[in-house]
């Protein structure tokens, strides 16, 4: 049975956050940059310059919405204030129960914009592009890559992110080799970019007739979607382009002609692939996209000047590389690797339960902090 004095504690919790929030995110000083920028919108010749006027477009977009957030919080909060008060005087269980349901959507919000003020990294706002691979353990790591799959797509589920099925190339026997998605909505790449990297699985075997104890890795790519505007010069000779059957998990085919296409950066050895459109023409220009949003991402890391000056690195998906680790036998522990964050929940994981590891890691980023000022508002 829900108790008032729990509520009262989890609320109190959820309270020194939205404090914190008030105190690091002026709503003056957000007002007065969004004034500044719709001011913008009306000096002459401001539409000749497309990409300046896209950026202000965007932040007029962003400070919006950070304004909206804050304003919905607030009359949340209010309302959660008048609501103890009425449940201390109806202390049914049918009172308790709709707090307690209200409470927790605020809770979700308030961790979510959070969240949100972690981001101020240039591409941040983008969509995300999605790769899985998998790395050693055959099947096993094939299986996993399906696991990892669902669980990601139970995350942007969760969030209100839609998802777009790039590519998917089954596994020889069940699960899938490697697969593409692009992540739909604003912010996307922000929060999914802690997740690239080797993720590594430890369990009793499903395949294996002995029940032994099997460990298995996949990798995850994270790249922000890029538009137009950002231009790069690739040289044709300097590719490899193959088209193939396009086919989903399991083996069924998507199409009977060979529209999926298949590039690879020579120079790099970077791979890119899209099968998931309606022409071969549409899978080549995804995976064109794909590709300069990996040169570029790349160039940037390195802060090279050419995108020539890329070299070739591949990391292999096996021990030694995971970024974090997902136990289910012999006791059960999701642990990252890079800020220590761990939980016992396993399943809760699974089912899309990422916000404390993505948390943790945006805090760790060396611009990370709640202070949103106008300068990082600029900078998004």
């Amino acid at each position: 049975m829900l108790q008032l004095d729990d509520l009262k504690q989890k609320y109190g919790n959820v309270k020194v956050q939205m404090i914190e929030l008030r105190d690091h995110i002026k709503d003056e000083p957000l007002r007065n940059n969004l004034k500044t920028r719709e001011e913008q919108i009306l000096k002459e010749g401001f539409w000749d310059d497309k990409s300046n006027s896209k950026k202000v477009l965007s932040e007029i977009k962003a400070l919006k919405s950070k304004i909206t957030t804050l304003e919905n919080l607030q009359e949340a909060d209010d309302e959660l204030e008048i609501m103890f008060e009425f449940a201390k005087e109806e202390h049914t269980e049918a009172t308790l129960t709709e707090l307690s349901a209200k409470l927790t959507v605020f809770e979700k919000d308030v961790t979510t914009f959070k969240l949100e003020t972690l981001l101020t990294e240039k591409y941040d706002q983008h969509n995300a592009i999605l790769t899985f691979h998998a790395g050693a353990g055959g099947t096993e790591a094939e299986d996993w890559v399906q696991m990892l799959y669902r669980m990601y797509s139970m995350w942007c589920a969760d969030h209100q992110f839609s998802i777009k099925v790039l590519g998917c190339l089954a596994g020889s026997e069940c699960g899938i080799k490697s697969a593409s998605m692009l992540v739909h909505g604003e912010n996307a790449y922000g929060f999914l970019k802690s997740e690239m990297g080797v993720h590594r699985l430890v369990r009793i075997s499903p395949f294996d007739a002995s029940g032994r104890r099997h460990t298995s890795f996949a990798s995850l790519e994270v790249i922000p979607e890029l538009d137009e505007s950002c231009e790069v010069k690739i040289d044709e000779k300097d590719l490899k382009i193959d088209t193939f059957r396009a086919s989903g998990a399991g083996g069924q085919h998507v199409n009977k002609t060979e529209s999926a296409v298949r590039i690879t950066h020579l120079k790099t050895g970077i791979v890119t692939f899209c099968q998931n459109e309606r022409s071969q023409h549409q899978n080549k220009e995804t995976a064109m996209k794909l590709l300069i949003a990996k040169l570029i991402q790349i160039k940037e890391k390195e802060q090279l000047e050419h995108i020539e000056d890329i070299k070739g690195k591949q990391s292999e998906i096996a021990w030694g590389s995971q970024i974090r680790s997902y136990v289910f036998m012999p006791y059960t522990l999701v642990k990252d690797h890079r800020t220590g964050f761990e939980t016992g929940s396993v399943s809760a994981v699974m089912d899309g339960n990422l916000d404390g590891f993505i948390m943790a890691y945006l805090k760790k980023l060396p611009a990370s902090g709640l202070l949103l000022t106008c300068s990082n508002v600029d900078s998004t």
